[in-house]
């Protein structure tokens, strides 16, 4: 009754400091209905005294849970140190707040598990950095839940959606029932290929300022193998190919752009020799390069860039690059494959 009556201001100023003085001392009281009653009638107070407020936070979690969820009187910084001190409970119901700001995110995506990030993903009053979701992708991606949860999301940064890509990639290559089915070998050859296919389904749809660091990372997780390199710059990712060079030949971005669009073969040619391909490699593509801008002028699907090396590889007899292109060509069709199966559930929802 006392809490209720200065929650309600029903207590004359003159004996509110009285009152809160009681609610202390009633801290204290060994009954825990006593400070659940205290919880419960001062946790939507938003003058309540916080030497009730934070002792009854860090009360049993029946008592604090009234506290955590809904006072306003939790600064961030208390929510960050109950975060730190208190239970896997303790964090759940911080995620469960109708808002949670952009430091406590940061503190549950540092320290959380599994079941409290999860509520933390799924609140949409929860605010998060692209850092705090980076570092729940790095720390938490192997769950299921996780991944989803942020996949789902349009803020992931870019490099973290490839992480989690990869790390779908390594669940189903370690799933015992496929590989019995399919084969340990041909498993990690589908796998490889499937996470390529869906990276440079990925490359297109990132934004120019979030492009250098997916670079980054995939030059860091050895993703910027030459097949992919050929693949990217035979199917038109010139932004993402573009910035791949420029990260691997350590050369201005405005020179690489200029010799990729108007350069001369040998210039072209130069360039990927200081991205660290090969002479032969670099011819390969310093041609598949004057294709692409016949394509593009032409306005052709950029497909036929790669049909038309493999056709001159295997005329002219070149194993070497025979092979590569062949991988290319793989990828392409992966790619082309998976655009229908995407057509056809869409042409299949809108008839429905």
């Amino acid at each position: 009754m006392l809490a209720r009556a200065y929650a309600r201001a029903r207590i004359s100023a003159v004996d509110r400091r009285a009152a809160e003085m009681a609610m202390i001392f009633l801290l204290d009281d060994p009954a825990p209905q006593v400070r659940l009653a205290l919880a419960e009638a001062l946790a939507d107070c938003e003058d309540a005294p916080r030497a009730v407020i934070l002792p009854l936070a860090e009360d049993q979690p029946e008592i604090a849970a009234h506290i955590i969820l809904r006072s306003s009187l939790l600064t961030d910084g208390d929510l960050v140190d109950l975060a730190a001190k208190g239970s896997a409970t303790t964090r759940m119901l911080i995620a469960h707040r109708a808002f949670v700001s952009r430091p406590v995110s940061a503190a549950l995506a540092e320290i959380g598990d599994v079941a409290d990030v999860s509520a933390l993903l799924g609140n949409e009053g929860a605010v998060l950095s692209r850092r705090s979701l980076s570092r729940i992708a790095d720390r938490l991606g192997d769950d299921a839940e996780i991944r989803a949860l942020l996949l789902d999301r349009d803020d992931l940064p870019s490099d973290a959606r490839h992480a989690l890509v990869e790390k779908i990639g390594m669940a189903l290559a370690g799933y015992g029932l496929i590989q019995a089915a399919v084969g340990a070998n041909r498993v990690e050859r589908i796998t490889r290929e499937a996470c390529d296919v869906a990276t440079i389904g990925m490359v297109g749809e990132v934004c120019a300022a979030e492009m250098p660091a997916l670079v980054e990372h995939l030059r860091l997780t050895g993703r910027l193998t030459p097949v992919f390199l050929m693949h990217a710059l035979c199917t038109g990712r010139v932004e993402f190919f573009a910035a791949a060079i420029t990260d691997l030949s350590g050369q201005a971005e405005r020179r690489v752009r200029s010799i990729l669009s108007d350069g001369r073969e040998a210039a072209v040619r130069a360039l990927y020799e200081a991205a660290g391909l090969g002479r032969d490699i670099s011819a390969l593509f310093a041609e598949a390069t004057m294709l692409w801008r016949q394509e593009a002028k032409a306005g052709d699907d950029g497909f036929s860039v790669s049909e038309r090396l493999l056709s001159r590889a295997r005329a002219a007899g070149d194993a070497s690059c025979q092979s590569m292109l062949e991988l290319v060509e793989r990828l392409a069709i992966a790619e082309q494959r998976q655009t229908a199966r995407s057509y056809a559930l869409i042409a299949a929802r809108d008839a429905a």
